[in-house]
């Protein structure tokens, strides 16, 4: 994750640490790669350059190295990129060549690593930041002609949902017009629409594609992860929810994904933006 003006994730890196492989994160993750996948798939992108910022552990960036990807890295936890070099150590060499590690904010990406970059990951990141266009702004002069930007948000078009399903039913009402909340770590940070991110990044030259949910049917449960005849089906679903209108529309977070303008896709997807 990446520490921006503002808001500090770096403030709850052990309480991170501390659900990682847990239901909630192991089906974030999951769902994340499978729309990153079947969109890169989709605009016929191999051996892409990479970049991933808000890195974190890597759980994104590695599975793209597997697949072939050139992935840098960029995380201001040193905690965290600690973690990904463990983690990178016990790859396969061809992996490992893949992969480059940067510490650093988002915002000063340009001075770290120039690019351009065909493919740019934005994963957890927005929502800890109070202006949300220092960083669009500074990916967007790394990015390549037609690259792909993938961005995680908190969804701002649901955000009583959580409480409400958990039953906190004061807090649910309170949350209906509300974008600002405490998070899971105990974090302040900020839920986002995609027309919040469209008014900032169409301008930057951006188009925007078709939008996934994340986590519809399992972000108010904290348990464990479930053995695999559980967490399957489980995973089954999501995938299509998160594709779906009115499912996607009410998911936990937010898969937004954009084409520099002038080169958006064209194909099948999940209901437009």
């Amino acid at each position: 994750m990446v520490e921006g003006a503002g808001v500090s994730f770096l403030a709850g890196v052990d309480r991170w640490v501390g659900v990682l492989g847990r239901l909630r994160d192991v089906v974030r993750q999951e769902i994340v790669a499978t729309q990153l996948a079947e969109v890169l798939a989709r605009r016929g992108l191999r051996n892409a350059c990479v970049l991933d910022v808000g890195c974190g552990q890597g759980t994104q960036a590695l599975a793209l190295a597997r697949a072939g990807h050139q992935v840098t890295g960029l995380d201001a936890s040193t905690q965290l990129l600690e973690r990904f070099h463990a983690t990178l150590a016990g790859e396969p060499d061809e992996v490992r060549a893949r992969v480059r590690l940067l510490h650093g904010p988002g915002e000063s990406i340009p001075d770290l690593a120039a690019g351009p970059f065909e493919v740019i990951l934005c994963h957890g990141v927005l929502m800890y930041l109070d202006d949300i266009t220092p960083m669009l702004a500074a990916l967007s002069r790394v990015a390549a002609e037609g690259a792909t930007l993938s961005l995680l948000v908190r969804n701002g078009l649901a955000t009583a949902m959580r409480d409400g399903l958990r039953g906190n039913a004061e807090e649910a009402f309170s949350a209906f017009d509300r974008r600002d909340y405490i998070n899971r770590l105990g974090l302040a940070a900020h839920a986002h629409t995609p027309e919040d991110l469209n008014q900032v990044l169409v301008p930057l030259g951006w188009d925007p594609e078709p939008w996934y949910g994340v986590r519809v049917f399992c972000d108010h449960r904290d348990e464990d992860t479930p053995p695999a005849e559980e967490l399957v089906p489980l995973l089954a679903a999501e995938r299509e929810a998160g594709r779906r209108d009115p499912y996607r529309q009410v998911a936990a977070m937010l898969h937004l994904i954009y084409t520099r303008a002038g080169d958006a896709e064209t194909g099948s997807g999940p209901p437009g933006s």
